[in-house]
């Protein structure tokens, strides 16, 4: 493969992260040095694409550009090189993602207009890691029309779980088709993987990035009779309920401090007590959902914390970790406490590993669209 200058533009719900790489020979799995790099976190997703695109050096020297894309519908199962039509359907699914494929079709379309007007681009979306679920895994258990509508499981984080897990399998030493593994990556935005074989065979997001565990800010799965509820005595609109489920529940809207998981640890110690009903309910959801996955995946070689919260909330992992005793799992207090980056954190006589590792999601995005600019 000859040399290939990738840009990453990585728009999540509570940031962005631009990366410049320069790839030669053949793509190491773990990211080599990036040429440069840009953070920006945002508030009220305020955010301004042209002058971070602006600031790149050298940047007419660029071969292709990346985009994390949330939402790919049943339509898109693997990265795409994006095209007039590719950028009128993210638009269009922009419904089902809000707070993210609108953010991500405004990186396509400053890259249009601030580096060259033919600058390749490359789509690589979060749902195609989970197009491997079989039906029973992604069919909602409502009228057999919603399939014909395109309404069911999609799942979402999929460039994340499929950098875990790839990193998982070297780390262990084995062959990433001769596991099973539970990929938990929690951030702002959680949700769970079960993969078998290296591919996804259940998760916890569903249609939208909203179902599943509690989050920082979103609600993750509630009944849905109190959404029919809220609009009928209370006069919710789909707006409101969106805004609401979205923006002000999760550890947000239970402890009534913040979608921070620092800051409701922070607000635990000063004695808040609606901070540590926050924790709790987060704990809960989690051991719940973990404990579906490994149910899906039919047992477990390998339970893997990544993202923000899970690579660092060291209690978090000690009290999800001693609920599964019973199958063997065995954290080590003193690996846990180290706040460790890719490494295994789980007892010698363990009866599954846990792993710490560091999710790569840009590299994942540099590595596709370096695979697909040679291609073509």
């Amino acid at each position: 493969m000859g040399p290939v200058k990738a840009l990453v533009l990585n728009a999540g719900s509570s940031s962005l992260k631009v990366m410049l790489w320069q790839v030669e020979g053949t793509l190491p799995s773990m990211p080599p040095k990036a040429l440069w790099r840009k953070h920006v976190e945002w508030h009220d997703k305020a955010i301004e694409f042209d002058s971070v695109l602006g600031s790149i050096p050298d940047a007419a020297s660029i071969d292709v550009v990346g985009h994390r894309i949330v939402h790919g519908g049943s339509r898109f199962r693997e990265s795409t090189r994006i095209t007039p039509e590719v950028r009128d359907a993210i638009a269009k699914m922009g419904e089902f993602a809000p707070e993210h494929n609108r953010v991500e079709l405004a990186g396509i379309q400053a890259v249009e207009r601030v580096l060259r007007p033919d600058t390749p681009q490359v789509a690589v979306f979060d749902t195609a890691f989970h197009a491997t679920l079989a039906p029973p895994a992604y069919v909602y258990p409502g009228p057999y029309e919603w399939v014909d509508q395109g309404i069911r499981r999609y799942g979402f984080h999929g460039i994340s779980h499929q950098y875990v897990s790839r990193r998982a399998a070297e780390m262990l030493g084995r062959d990433l088709k001769s596991l099973r593994l539970v990929t938990c990556h929690l951030g702002n935005g959680c949700s769970l993987a079960a993969i078998r074989n290296g591919a996804s065979v259940d998760t916890t997001m569903g249609f939208t990035p909203l179902d599943g565990v509690m989050m920082g800010s979103r609600s993750g799965s509630v009944d849905p009779g109190i959404l029919i509820a809220l609009v009928r005595d209370q006069g919710y609109t789909a707006d409101r309920l969106d805004h609401t489920l979205n923006e002000e529940s999760g550890l947000k809207g239970v402890s009534g401090v913040s979608s921070d998981m620092r800051e409701v640890l922070a607000a635990i110690e000063m004695g808040n007590e609606r901070a540590r009903l926050a924790f709790d309910v987060y704990t809960h959801r989690l051991i719940q959902e973990i404990g579906a996955m490994i149910a899906s995946v039919g047992g477990i070689d390998a339970l893997i914390f990544t993202a923000g919260v899970g690579e660092n909330c060291a209690p978090l992992r000690e009290i999800v970790c001693r609920q599964f005793s019973f199958l063997g799992i065995a954290i080590d207090p003193a690996r846990n406490a180290e706040t460790p980056v890719d490494a295994e954190i789980s007892s010698a006589d363990s009866g599954a590993r846990i792993l710490v590792i560091h999710t790569e999601e840009d590299w994942e995005i540099a590595r596709e669209c370096c695979r697909l600019y040679n291609r073509d």
